[in-house]
């Protein structure tokens, strides 16, 4: 019998000595042979305990450390010695349920224009010690072709998170390596890419992702200096998709229809708690208009452009998205609607 294409288990991890092992574990139990497949660690500059644990997994578990960089460059160093056709990620806090590498793997091999393989998960909450399943209702495939499956893909791309997702090698050849300004976040351009060239999500959940206090995603509100670190790197990153995914071909209204609301909502969220200058907040809400409403209407380009960013002009940022939301929640759109008409006249 033919041997299976060598898989890569690429682990980022930093400073999880209270996690790893268990990570480590269910990865070296998922059934596979040496042959068929590698584990690669790469510690982002642990302090803690983290490296002497991985290192009682040698020679089976190839360590790579790094200085600290962030979870761009900790997937690029795994990337530069990572040697499989399949690529299977895992974050050194998280852990696979048994079978989740047999079924992935039996899924690509049964379809070669599939890409990559994402599925369900366990979100399971470290503090109450619950598991909660999170999945599609049926198995689904993403992809970027039109405006209609980019807002689709949305609603399966969180099926795609590191520990669910498996790409062929093909993937990241695409775009290798990764800025390393994506602190984190740094699995979105995978995602992206993975979506452009045909992404399966089995319902099945497969894997645990743990929320804990020091999940770098996962900002208490009580953090203005995290919570403010989030909003920028939201903003940044979903920016570099939006360019890669014009790069990988994608027609411009379907990266906008994937991406650009994310940018918008974390420039909003930012200038509304922590302010900016009026300026960013003219151009945050002019730009999202011209995306969102490229056919508007003499009349509501009028409206947006006089109200909406005179008022944007007129106020500080936070004062002006209290405004916004106050409307928002009032409903006062209907009034709007009666005296201006959205769309231009066919």
């Amino acid at each position: 019998m033919a041997m299976k294409p060598l898989t890569t288990v690429l682990i980022d991890t930093y400073n999880h000595e209270k996690y790893i092992e268990q990570t480590l574990a269910s990865a070296l139990e998922q059934g596979l042979s040496q042959g068929e497949m590698e584990v690669v660690v790469v510690d982002d500059g642990s302090t803690d305990g983290t490296a002497a644990i991985v290192e009682k997994f040698a020679p089976r578990v190839k360590h790579v450390r790094k200085t600290n960089g962030g979870q761009a460059s900790a997937f690029n160093a795994g990337y530069s010695v990572a040697a499989g056709q399949v690529v299977a990620f895992l974050d050194g806090d998280d852990w696979w349920a048994k079978g989740k590498l047999a079924a992935v793997l039996d899924a690509l091999e049964s379809d070669r224009d599939i890409a990559a393989v994402g599925h369900g998960y366990f979100e399971f909450d470290e503090a109450t010690q619950r598991a909660v399943a999170q999945g599609p209702v049926r198995r689904e495939v993403l992809e970027l072709t039109d405006v209609a499956s980019a807002r689709a893909a949305l609603e399966g791309w969180r099926f795609l998170l590191p520990g669910a997702l498996t790409v062929r090698r093909r993937v990241l050849e695409r775009i290798m390596p990764i800025p390393e300004e994506m602190v984190f976040m740094a699995d979105s351009p995978i995602q992206a890419a993975a979506m452009t060239m045909r992404a399966l999500v089995l319902e099945e959940p497969l894997f645990y992702y743990r929320k804990h206090s020091q999940n770098l995603y996962s900002l208490g509100g009580e953090d203005t200096e995290k919570l403010r670190r989030k909003y920028a790197m939201t903003d940044l990153v979903y920016g570099l998709v939006y360019k890669e995914l014009l790069e990988l071909g994608v027609a411009k209204e379907t990266a906008s229809a994937l991406v650009r609301g994310f940018c918008f909502n974390a420039r909003r969220w930012r200038l509304s708690k922590f302010g900016g200058s009026r300026r960013e907040a003219f151009r945050t809400e002019m730009d999202s208009f011209h995306e969102e409403f490229g056919d508007a209407s003499l009349q509501y380009r009028l409206f947006k452009y006089l109200v909406v960013g005179g008022a944007t002009l007129a106020m500080p940022p936070q004062y002006f998205y209290r405004l916004r939301d106050w409307y928002a929640e009032r409903q006062m759109g209907r009034h709007r609607e009666r005296l201006v008409r959205r769309e231009s006249a066919t």
